[in-house]
């Protein structure tokens, strides 16, 4: 069953010499008992750097916690929940494979419904705290970015809940295709299904789809 297995919030503030707030809320660690999840994210998480992180479309970052135990392999090194800088730590769900627009449902019929919106792009402030060589690169040639999801419904999460995916979009876009690959077929299907009203396309990756159509 595919489930959350942990909830990471903000641990500590830490510099960072890349972010023009100076600033990186990328230290998150695992919280216990229910955390409230509002339209901009998580009670007790903070993003610093507003202009590429958070807001609607990135109020939630969500990471297989198959993929957390792919990378302690590949660095020979512990990870812990968080490690990532992700809030929700999955087992048992295909993030790279979501759609873009896939729903999940939250902890039961009445729970939190999250949309996937977009892939994790690594940046400078990622390898840093990372402290691997390498690690944009590595990281991106992987191909398992982890997904951004916009919260539709409201409420409380906490580790242990199950989740279920309860709406795919017909357009067959995944996060790991929007990652890897993102090119003029992804970038028109992407552009088509948000043309019909069948997909509320984040601003970011709209922008990177009419990129992709216009070098076609």
């Amino acid at each position: 069953m595919a489930q959350v297995t942990s909830v990471n919030v903000v641990h500590a503030v830490r510099r960072d010499a890349h972010s023009g707030a100076g600033r990186t809320a990328i230290d998150k660690r695992a919280v216990t008992g229910g955390v409230a999840v509002g339209a901009q994210g998580l009670a007790g998480d903070r993003q610093m750097d507003v202009e590429h992180h958070g807001g609607r479309d990135k109020a939630v970052y969500g990471y297989a916690g198959e993929d957390v135990a792919w990378w302690a392999a590949e660095l020979g090194r512990d990870l812990r929940p968080g490690q990532f800088g992700e809030n929700l730590t999955t087992s048992g769900l295909d993030v790279t494979g979501a759609l873009v627009g896939e729903r999940w449902r939250i902890g039961g019929p009445d729970g939190v419904v999250v949309e996937v919106t977009q892939p994790r792009i690594p940046c400078a402030t990622f390898k840093d705290w990372m402290g691997e060589a390498r690690w944009v690169r590595r990281f991106t040639e992987h191909g398992a970015p982890g997904a951004y999801l916009r919260v539709v419904v409201e409420g409380t999460v906490t580790a242990g809940d199950g989740i279920e995916v309860v709406h795919r979009p017909g357009h067959g876009v995944s996060i790991g295709a929007c990652f890897v690959d993102l090119g003029p077929d992804v970038g028109r299907r992407l552009l088509d299904a948000a043309a019909t009203g069948r997909l509320d396309l984040a601003d970011s990756l709209r922008a990177y789809a009419e990129r992709a159509v216009a070098r076609a």
